[in-house]
């Protein structure tokens, strides 16, 4: 779930002004809901979207989910529309700028850490593609678990914990099991909407071979 931070809690979907069960994270933000409902647990299989998530999602290390993506635009902007050739270029007088922009997250060490992740992306693309890469680690189809409660949501898997020790080999930073596992909630690698929720069987259903 996006505020990973937070202990899980033993409560099911529930039922929004719509009528519709849901996953309970949202609560009732238009933002979230839309992000619940619209992106959060649909396969992702392109190579610069699955790169702004991956950023994105370390960026939020230490932050709820909610702050990212009130300042996802601001990001897309600041950070050169997440092309990856561009950022792997960053001036040490851009990053000072981004510094400075009060916009973004200002980390140094997280804006350093997207440098590097851009240049593994870079790499990858030689190789196949980061896509494709990173579904290789779940044999090219979404996990797809079938959980009843917040309670029994993980903070990490045996996956996660495989890809964080690859990209943290190819020189990654913020991309532990906990963030790594996050992402493959955000980009539809695995499937945790829970049962009830009326995003789960809309998930399988998008979900298809994808050819690592």
């Amino acid at each position: 779930m996006p505020d990973r931070e937070k202990p899980p809690r033993a409560v099911a979907a529930a039922r929004g002004a719509d009528g519709l069960l849901r996953c309970p994270w949202p609560g009732a933000d238009p933002l979230y809901l839309a992000y619940h409902d619209e992106e959060w647990g649909v396969p992702e299989y392109d190579d610069q979207a699955m790169f702004e998530k991956l950023v994105l999602d370390g960026f939020q290390a230490g932050l709820s989910w909610i702050t990212i993506l009130r300042k996802r635009p601001a990001f897309r902007k600041a950070f050169d529309g997440f092309d990856p050739k561009k950022i792997a270029r960053w001036s040490e007088k851009k990053k000072d700028a981004l510094m400075q922009d009060a916009g973004i997250v200002r980390n140094r060490a997280k804006i350093e850490a997207t440098v590097a992740l851009a240049r593994i992306t870079l790499d990858l693309k030689e190789k196949g593609g980061l896509a494709r890469h990173l579904w290789r680690f779940v044999d090219g189809r979404p996990i797809q678990n079938a959980r009843r409660s917040m309670a029994e949501m993980q903070a990490e898997s045996e996956v996660s914990r495989a890809i964080a020790k690859d990209l943290r080999e190819r020189g990654g930073n913020f991309v532990g099991p906990t963030i790594i596992y996050a992402f493959m909630q955000a980009t539809g690698m695995v499937n945790d909407h829970l049962v009830d929720c009326c995003r789960h069987e809309a998930c399988r259903a998008l979900a298809r071979e994808f050819k690592p």
